[in-house]
């Protein structure tokens, strides 16, 4: 916490407007948009949320095939499945490990030859890093497909000085407790067209109708975030740049110290990329590491009570997609073979880092 959320929430309480709206919401909705440079904002319970909706909006139904980035979490995908769509799982490339965009035109031709015209592009910035915006949104645009744009992960990044979570045709956030600022759980869809943020609030709030009692002509969901969520949310956005500092500042330290370590590799900008450094990242290549292991290094650091963690593991190795189509050359798999995701925590200090590197040359210095 940055200090100011709890004056936010006392606002909140002394004056009796818990939930499920308020107040905060709208100020916390005003916030986003005005540091995204989107004209609106609808806050939600999980990014997730955003996501269904955002299918939901787009005409997203069963049958239809939408393209995902398969190097990423299941959350981003999970919600094509619930509309009873179908996942096309796009492989990485290697520059920002985000969706490849000649993996991405292969796929939307095999969709059109069979007749199947994609309905949606899902396109994530992982770890922070901006995907290659350019090259993908002039694919869209050639075959007329919306983008849903998954900034989960990305608040306080920039593709050519424009904030990523403002390049979509609809674009989502995330402020689970993990992620760079929190509000405990909840997430926002932004998009320039108010209708559909005008939609996305009446689906969030169970699709209740104008009407002086409850009624529904269609099916809604329990998805917007309450006035409580919401004052944490305004207080966190008075420290996310320095979140953002801190982070670059984290990821900087640790490749001055291990980035000359043999087989060590860390994602770095591409022109026009400024990434959050969500998590600073590392991959591991044992043909020129002496033997030293990205898992070696995991259970090292393991044995001292640190955390850290695999890349994500690709959607189309996952056992409940593995049956969707895949486009790719193996680039997601070998970076979630060898890659590792270092503690990138803001509240820790240099000293805490230099802990984690010690383990992590204690390993090459061991082997």
């Amino acid at each position: 916490m940055g200090g100011e959320e709890i004056e936010y929430v006392k606002e909140v309480f002394a004056s009796n407007w818990i939930a499920p709206l308020g107040p905060c919401v709208d100020g916390f909705e005003q916030d986003l948009a005005t540091y995204t440079g989107k004209n609106y904002a609808a806050a939600l319970s999980a990014g997730t949320a955003a996501i269904h909706l955002a299918l939901i909006i787009l005409g997203i139904k069963q049958g239809d095939e939408v393209i995902c980035s398969s190097f990423t979490f299941s959350g981003t995908v999970n919600p094509v499945v619930y509309q009873g769509a179908v996942p096309v799982f796009i492989d990485s490339e290697p520059e920002t490990w985000n969706m490849d965009p000649v993996k991405l035109e292969e796929a939307i031709k095999a969709g059109i030859k069979k007749g199947k015209m994609p309905k949606a592009i899902l396109l994530v910035h992982l770890y922070g890093m901006p995907a290659k915006l350019n090259e993908i949104t002039e694919i869209a645009e050639k075959y007329n497909i919306p983008i849903i744009e998954d900034a989960a992960e990305a608040l306080g990044s920039k593709y050519n000085g424009k904030p990523l979570g403002s390049f979509g045709i609809m674009s989502i956030l995330s402020f689970n407790g993990n992620k760079i600022i929190t509000t405990s759980g909840g997430g926002a869809l932004l998009s320039d067209n108010e209708e559909f943020i005008k939609k996305a609030r009446f689906l969030a709030t169970q699709a209740r109708d104008n009407a002086p009692h409850y009624q529904h002509s269609q099916i809604g969901y329990n998805y917007r975030m309450s006035n409580v969520v919401a004052a944490i949310g305004r207080g966190q956005m008075k420290v996310l740049n320095k979140r953002v500092e801190r982070k670059r500042e984290i990821n900087a330290y640790y490749y001055s110290k291990i980035g000359n370590l043999p087989g060590i590799s860390f994602l770095e900008e591409p022109s026009g990329a400024y990434s959050n450094h969500w998590l600073t990242c590392i991959t591991v290549n044992p043909e020129l590491s002496n033997g030293v292991t990205r898992e070696k290094i995991r259970l090292a650091l393991e044995e001292q009570n640190i955390e850290s963690r695999p890349l994500w593991k690709p959607m189309h190795l996952q056992p409940v997609f593995e049956k969707y189509p895949y486009f790719g050359n193996g680039v997601a798999e070998k970076l979630f073979e060898n890659g590792l995701c270092l503690p990138s925590g803001t509240a820790m200090n240099n000293e805490d880092i230099d802990r984690i590197i010690e383990i992590i040359k204690g390993v090459y210095n061991n082997n």
